[in-house]
């Protein structure tokens, strides 16, 4: 028999079974075999006392019975589609619970005002995505919040001496790093935080882990105490949603579905189906993606207008960070970022000769794109954190996409010859 709690006469199914029908059942809805989409703004109650007890729980005036779910009130507080969808990513990353958001950058900036207050420092790694970088470097300050910066050859003892006697709200990690492939050790900065918690209060390290997705990496299991993704990106990953999302425990995610409520920054039912749609072959996509990142990785590798490439898969023994890999991570992924020959002349040269390959930000959609962060998504560093963090004029970032393997190989030494 089949159980609710997925499983088969008592064995687990695969988070790949269960993206099919994890936390529905047809019988709630005529016996659709699919979620219908519950595009409502309200929701309702069988009796007045109903109304009552779903907002004592929704507002935490009262905790909720044994195995007693809150009841449905309003799209903003809740919806079906949104907690099925939820539901389900908790699978991959094996978290207790998952909220869901507009945007990866409203669930980081709702994950940021609800740790950080006044005075606070938050410890975060460097190269991080532009947007994030922007929020910690110019937005927090404004709010008397200073950000600490470090990067994976900065050692503890110098961010300790950063620190002083501040407060620390929060560690903020992106690992791998967007656009350098940077690796960051979850584990190393866990023990950081644990040591600036209190009994009182507990210091969570949240970590982005959009690059390599639930399949490739799962911070949980290594310290974090929240992930943090762009479901955009290879969660959502066909290019045609914007949602974000956080994991952790019930107990973590709790600031931070209540901020979410009343900032409004939760996502609506029609991106949770949409977002329901896509976990369904994220597996499948992920897995072609980084196989064919291997080809890609190993051909421009060895192309004579190919400077250096930065890729996962090819970290040698002796590197520094193959050790952290090899602990920290399950695959390389599909994100390449390579270094061409001519500065910014060379890559816009490059960029603009390209036919399959998508000149656009973003990555993680089934197709390829590629863009030059220097100019594009990392403009809004200064000159010299760009050269402190190793964004070059002659870099590219690439996201492999899922076209066959020997057209995307064609397609960039095409453009890289021309």
């Amino acid at each position: 028999m089949s159980g609710s709690d997925g499983s088969i006469d008592g064995r687990q199914l695969h988070p790949e079974s269960l993206m099919m029908s994890y936390g529905y059942r047809p019988e709630w809805s005529e016996g659709s075999v699919k979620s219908p989409i519950f595009q409502t703004s309200t929701f309702v109650f069988e009796s007045a006392a109903d109304g009552k007890r779903y907002f004592e729980l929704a507002y935490g005036l009262d905790e909720p019975a044994e195995d007693e779910r809150p009841g449905l009130i309003y799209s903003r507080l809740n919806n079906p589609d949104l907690e099925i969808a939820e539901d389900r990513l908790t699978l991959w990353d094996r978290a207790e619970s998952c909220a869901l958001f507009k945007s990866g950058m409203a669930a980081i900036a709702t994950t940021l005002w609800s740790y950080l207050r006044p005075g606070d420092v938050v410890v975060a790694s460097e190269p991080i995505y532009g947007g994030t970088h922007h929020l910690l470097q110019h937005v927090l300050p404004e709010f008397d919040i200073m950000p600490i910066r470090f990067g994976p050859s900065t050692t503890v003892e110098e961010v300790e001496a950063a620190v002083g006697g501040r407060r620390v709200g929060l560690v903020l990690i992106e690992t791998p790093a967007n656009p350098t492939n940077d690796l960051i050790d979850i584990a190393a900065w866990a023990v950081f935080a644990e040591r600036h918690s209190t009994p009182d209060r507990k210091v969570p390290v949240a970590v982005d882990n959009t690059f390599l997705g639930p399949l490739f990496q799962r911070p949980l299991e290594h310290g974090a105490d929240i992930v943090l993704y762009s479901a955009t990106k290879y969660i959502g990953g066909h290019s045609d949603l914007i949602a974000g999302a956080a994991l952790g425990s019930t107990e973590m995610l709790a600031p931070m579905r209540a901020m979410r409520t009343f900032m409004g920054t939760m996502t609506g039912p029609w991106t949770a189906w949409l977002l329901m749609r896509s976990l369904e072959t994220l597996s499948i996509r992920m897995h072609r993606q980084a196989e064919t990142a291997v080809r890609v990785a190993d051909f421009l590798a060895q192309h004579p207008k190919v400077r250096r490439v930065h890729y996962l898969g090819h970290l040698e023994a002796d590197d520094p960070q193959h050790e952290l890999f090899k602990r920290q991570c399950l695959g390389p992924g599909a994100m390449i970022s390579f270094e061409v020959d001519g500065g910014e002349k060379g890559a816009f040269r490059f960029l603009d000769e390209l036919q399959l390959v998508k000149l656009a930000v973003s990555l993680g959609g089934t197709e390829s794109l590629a863009e030059h962060p220097c100019t594009m998504t990392h403009a809004g560093a200064t000159d010299e954190e760009k050269e402190r963090i190793g964004i070059t004029d002659g870099l590219i970032r690439l996201s492999v996409g899922v076209e066959h393997p020997d057209d995307i190989v064609l397609d960039l030494g095409r453009a890289l010859n021309t």
